[in-house]
């Protein structure tokens, strides 16, 4: 599977890539500072040196902004995702491998920028695109890990397979929700791992 791709909607004018990549990294560094939520378009526009018109021929809103710098933020954690998946010698070594990288990571940009992490936390509260392409994402990913399972007799086949990606997309929540996972950092990794067990289990043929 891909990395992620920034996010194109909300763009505006000519894509001018290097235009276009200053502002949201300008953008990134002024929302670590002062949060995303506290800061208006015309703040960003005042505090990186760019008129409020000249960031609107590249940006519809300042949603927009936060949707390419969380794009760019869930696309590095579904990276180390796919790399630590890659090396997995099973389907149920895949399975943590995913189920742990994922909390580490998310947790991780929770400890090192937390109002970067904040970004991501009104992303999936209000579902960005960004968001529910980066569910969508791992969805899939954790598909193809269940139906390697299947094929290789280490996971049953009874329950329909929408049905038990949706599932355990459901229990992997609490570990990878932004709103979520705040409550849930003095359990990791313990909590993690042995919640991964649980489903394994109940994976088992």
């Amino acid at each position: 599977m891909n990395d992620m791709p920034i996010a194109t909607t909300g763009f505006r004018g000519p894509a001018e890539t290097e235009k276009r990549d200053a502002i949201v990294a300008a953008a990134k560094d002024h929302f670590s500072l002062y949060g995303y939520s506290k800061t208006t378009v015309s703040d960003l526009a005042k505090a990186i040196g760019f008129s409020k018109g000249y960031i609107y021929k590249f940006f519809e809103s300042k949603q927009a902004i936060g949707e390419a710098i969380c794009s760019d933020c869930l696309a590095n954690i579904l990276s180390a995702v796919n790399i630590s998946v890659s090396d997995g010698t099973s389907a149920t070594d895949k399975f943590r491998r995913l189920f742990r990288t994922i909390s580490e990571q998310s947790a991780e940009l929770f400890f090192e920028d937390r109002k970067i992490y904040d970004i991501a936390a009104v992303s999936a509260g209000e579902c960005w695109p960004s968001s529910q392409r980066y569910l969508e994402q791992v969805a899939t990913l954790l598909q193809q890990i269940i139906l390697e399972g299947r094929e290789a007799g280490e996971f049953e086949r009874k329950t329909p397979l929408d049905e038990t990606v949706r599932s355990v997309m459901h229990v992997m929540q609490p570990f990878m929700h932004p709103l979520m996972l705040e409550h849930n950092l003095d359990a990791l990794p313990v909590a993690a791992n042995e919640v991964a067990s649980l489903v394994l289990r109940s994976l088992a043929p």
